[in-house]
């Protein structure tokens, strides 16, 4: 009989079901399953990282940006709890990572002795993290244990899972078992309901499609049903590019908010509604509202005048199917396309930051990606920024996590590496990962970096400034020499202060192709809030010009 550890028959399952990278740092708990890692490295490669939030982020990076599924492995405890945030933003932003961790001793969890990396209950709190996390007690477990978590993972909607592994039982051996993948369940869709939908699009005059990350896959039927009922698509940020921001039916948030006032009947699909329903704070007289969506919780969280719950992509060309050709309607796209001219217009006002993003779009590929963070350029991005695919667009969701950008980015360049991946940052948040520049040198990871350096923290000084007349505090910041840093590292490094000049050498260290900083100085105060776009007055009544 064939034996095999514990940590051998996890990385078999790893392997059967497509992974070819694993993110994270050895530690003593989890040495096994590092050196198992090590005898399959002709299949999967191993980044380590040099903290355990940037490897839980480069995991989330990975698979927000191929749809593949992101794995990493920390140190039970401190490891666990650093990597967190990577969790709770795979989480809000429904990305499939998976974490592989340790434990204390078999025979000791649960007795509360002071174990080395002890938590009280680690297991009941990657539960309240992630969408599903188990034990794996014995060999005999690993690869159905395993198996499960793909399972949970990829069923309905995407979100992290998490398995730990008691310290001796890595390394325990047991008969080599097959894996067996078992295919993700979805719904089943309601044809009753897919027909009422249909009628209540051929009742609306002004209906309005918004998408989100659960449309990603979707983009075809999405656009197919935009052109039969002439209706514009809007997305806030894991949206973005599911319609290319060069098609006529596609509108910004800023140009859709004009739109809105008009609006009877919305249309969400695998989108949370955060615009409609947490950011523009009222709604036109009238309105009906029709969700498609994979989770049935959606329908209770937000309670639309109809819910179908289904895959985005099956229930949108079945929508499309169900709609007769006579609702084909006239052209409206001159109409749109006047609503993206007045958009741009008003978006001008949001300065240096659209002139900074105009240059990054400029100079990076159609099919590069664009990696946003939580800083002033991140927030006007979002509106600001075109996309013309869908996951080139990588955002960090609900939970707005300072400082996941760059770490983020890594992962993103690892799952693409003949692309071109650009990253912004602020200056605080840049500081949270940039020890990962090490990472990025010795593993030739060629992100390049722009950071924005207000030497602030730049929305907590403008809420300081204006809420609370002036009383900064921990909003000024005292930074390195970031070009001097990045070279210290053994990356590239360069300073602007034009966005003429930014062009000019993002071009030049996308063509090197290895790591890569850039500087951005920027006046403290000197950067236009992006904030009254984001979040415009209540029924604005007047019209852009």
């Amino acid at each position: 009989m064939i034996e095999k550890t514990t940590s051998m028959l996890i990385v078999d399952a790893l392997v059967a079901h497509g992974v070819d990278t694993v993110f994270g740092i050895p530690g003593a708990h989890t040495y096994d399953f590092t050196d198992a890692l090590y005898c399959r490295k002709s299949d999967i490669r191993f980044i380590h990282s040099r903290h355990e939030q940037g490897a839980g982020y480069m995991a989330y990076g990975y698979a927000k940006s191929s749809g593949r599924t992101g794995v990493f492995t920390v140190v039970p405890g401190p490891g666990v709890l650093n990597a967190g945030a990577s969790l709770c933003t795979a989480y809000g932003a429904n990305t499939p990572v998976m974490c592989i961790t340790g434990n204390i001793m078999a025979n000791l969890i649960g007795q509360g002795r002071g174990q080395l990396h002890e938590l009280p209950d680690q297991l009941l709190t990657l539960r309240s993290i992630t969408k599903w996390a188990q034990r794996i007690n014995h060999p005999t477990e690993a690869a159905n244990v395993t198996a499960s978590a793909f399972h949970e993972m990829l069923s309905g909607r995407k979100r992290p899972v998490a398995i730990e592994v008691p310290w001796d039982v890595f390394g325990m051996k047991g008969a080599d078992e097959s894996t067996i993948v078992r295919p993700p369940v979805r719904p089943v869709l309601n044809e009753n309901l897919i027909e009422r939908a249909a009628q209540m699009i051929a009742q609306a005059k002004n209906p309005l499609i918004m998408v989100g990350g659960g449309a990603v896959d979707a983009g075809a039927e999405v656009l197919e049903l935009a052109r039969r009922i002439q209706a514009p698509v809007t997305s806030h940020r894991s949206g973005k590019g599911i319609v290319s921001d060069e098609s006529p039916f596609a509108i910004n948030a800023v140009a859709a908010y004009e739109y809105w006032r008009e609006c009877d009947l919305l249309i969400g699909i695998g989108s949370r509604l955060e615009l409609q329903f947490m950011r523009w704070h009222w709604k036109p007289e009238g309105l009906k509202v029709l969700r498609l969506d994979i989770d049935p919780t959606e329908m209770v969280r937000l309670k639309p005048d109809l819910g179908i719950v289904g895959d985005a992509t099956e229930a949108t060309a079945a929508l499309n199917t169900a709609l007769s050709e006579s609702s084909t309607r006239g052209d409206r796209t001159g109409e749109f396309v006047e609503l993206k001219r007045r958009a741009r217009v008003r978006m001008e006002s949001i300065q240096p930051e659209v002139a900074y993003l105009d240059a990054i779009r400029s100079v990076l590929p159609r099919d590069g990606f664009f990696v946003e963070e939580v800083c002033q350029a991140g927030f006007t991005a979002r509106f600001a920024f075109p996309v013309y695919s869908p996951r080139h667009y990588v955002t960090c969701g609900y939970h707005d996590n300072l400082g996941f950008g760059f770490n983020t980015a890594l992962g993103v360049k690892v799952a693409n590496p003949t692309k071109a991946v650009v990253a912004i940052a602020g200056d605080g948040g840049f500081m949270f990962g940039v020890q990962e520049l090490a990472t990025a040198v010795q593993h030739g990871i060629a992100v390049v970096t722009v950071v924005f350096n207000n030497n602030s923290f730049g929305n907590v000084r403008r809420d300081q400034e204006n809420t609370y007349h002036g009383r900064f505090i921990g909003a000024d910041l005292v930074n390195p020499d970031f070009v001097a840093l990045a070279r210290s590292f053994g990356a590239l490094g360069a300073r602007v202060e034009t966005p003429e000049a930014l062009a000019r050498v993002l071009e030049e260290m996308l063509g090197h192709n290895v790591p890569a900083l850039i500087e951005v100085s920027i006046p403290i105060g000197s950067e236009a809030s992006p904030w009254p776009l984001v979040h415009p007055a209540p029924h604005v009544k007047e019209t852009l010009s």
